[in-house]
């Protein structure tokens, strides 16, 4: 709360409204089950930009307490590389937050779909998909040939590298909000 301007009205009264102090209170009755200090400087990035910023409304601040809440720091790791890497595969993803190469058949591979799993259908990450002029989604076009090529005889890797992914809108309002401090002001006062 230092990196606040309480010199600003409109900050102080979005502080001091009970909206934003609801805001605080459910922060504070998670703040007992977060269980890592990175985990708390994110509850703090999310308090202090959404007192400063009215980027998204309190609804989503409060989807993203539940979020950081929710997730492991794993998954706010994975959340970064895609947030700088995108779009990225699973493959590109897993080279650089796992041990190395693992089988399909290991806990580690599990535990990374189920972190994939988990983020895509939180709507924090999602495949890559073009869209139009209006934000539409396109459809895959489809290859479709006379001769179709033999079937494969093994299920997609955990590590596929075909298939790209990015953080949704959602996505990068949290990284926004939750995984960056809030810019520290710089203000020129000639009285003093």
């Amino acid at each position: 709360m230092a990196r606040i301007d309480m010199n600003d009205e409109k900050i102080r009264d979005r502080i001091e409204s009970p909206e934003y102090q609801a805001l605080l209170k459910k922060a504070f009755r998670n703040w007992q089950n977060v269980d890592s200090e990175s985990k708390r400087q994110k509850v703090r990035n999310l308090l202090s930009n959404a007192a400063a910023s009215s980027l998204v409304t309190d609804d989503v601040v409060r989807l993203f307490l539940d979020w950081i809440d929710d997730y492991s720091d794993f998954h706010f790791t994975v959340i970064g590389n895609v947030y700088r890497d995108a779009p990225i595969t699973r493959a590109r993803i897993w080279d650089q937050v796992g041990p190395g190469r693992v089988r399909e058949d290991s806990a580690e591979a599990d535990l990374f779909k189920l972190l994939i799993h988990d983020l895509s259908i939180g709507r924090v990450i999602r495949q890559h998909r073009d869209t139009d002029a209006y934000g539409n989604y396109l459809k895959k076009q489809t290859n479709r040939s006379t001769r179709s090529a033999p079937a494969s005889s093994t299920m997609k890797s955990a590590f596929d590298d075909a298939e790209h992914y990015e953080l949704t809108e959602l996505g990068k309002q949290f990284v926004h909000y939750a995984m960056n401090e809030l810019a520290a002001r710089i203000a020129f006062h000639p009285s003093q």
